[in-house]
């Protein structure tokens, strides 16, 4: 059992069904686009959709997709403090952040305090692909890397008062991922965000998914997830 989190009236954790995200392929700001993808998305059967803001008139669109589209959005940043800020600030119910790399401590409180101010969530978490060189040394590529890195970056977003959190562990390996995701759920009742990274090709991505993802949910761990 986790805390519950609310994503744009979606409820995740604590005891509510597992919710499926997936993501646009097409730059943000191309709205027509991304519309049409969340149709299609909603369609199938999709609760939470992640968009990308490299810049910002990416994040200035958050505001009309949201209102032609209905579906919470999570905002997926990366480096730049600016942009969850303006991605916020534009609407967006949830935002997906690395304090690791969003430019210091100040930025993360900035962030932090915008988050707070518009009551929505954030996911933070870690990947195979970017671990922190101290969780490396110390652990080497492992689940207990990818669950200290994660629990360091919700500490830091604790300290300024944010506790609307979601956590991932990602990892491309099948084991891998099964055994951090595991680990990470004895050492928290967050809502974990559960899916594999860099899945690989479209057959490999079905059968890596299907066997981590399925082993999760059958130990009752996982509050939404996303198949890559």
């Amino acid at each position: 059992m986790t805390r519950k989190v609310n994503i744009g009236g979606v409820p995740v954790g604590g005891g509510e069904s597992v919710k499926v995200q997936s993501m646009c392929t097409v730059k943000t700001s191309h709205t027509e686009e991304v519309c049409a993808q969340i149709s299609a998305l909603k369609a199938a059967g999709c609760d939470i959709v992640r968009v990308s803001v490299l810049d910002r008139d990416d994040a200035a669109a958050i505001k009309e997709i949201k209102e032609r589209t209905g579906v919470p959005l999570v905002a997926d940043i990366h480096f730049s403090a600016e942009l969850a800020v303006a991605a916020i600030e534009a609407g967006c119910d949830k935002v997906r952040i690395n304090p690791g790399n969003i430019g210091g401590e100040e930025k993360v409180k900035l962030v932090a305090d915008c988050i707070r101010a518009h009551g929505i969530a954030v996911r933070v978490g870690s990947n195979t692909g970017s671990l922190e060189r101290r969780f490396l040394q110390k652990y080497g590529v492992s689940r207990e890397a990818l669950v200290e890195s994660a629990l360091f970056s919700v500490a830091m977003l604790e300290k300024y008062g944010v506790n609307d959190i979601v956590i991932s562990v990602k990892a491309s390996s099948v084991p891998l991922t099964y055994g951090a995701y595991t680990l990470l759920s004895q050492r928290t009742d967050y809502p974990l965000h559960i899916g594999v990274t860099e899945a690989g090709t479209y057959d490999s991505a079905i059968v890596k998914s299907s066997a981590a993802l399925g082993a999760l949910l059958l130990n009752g761990i996982g509050a939404t997830m996303r198949v890559s």
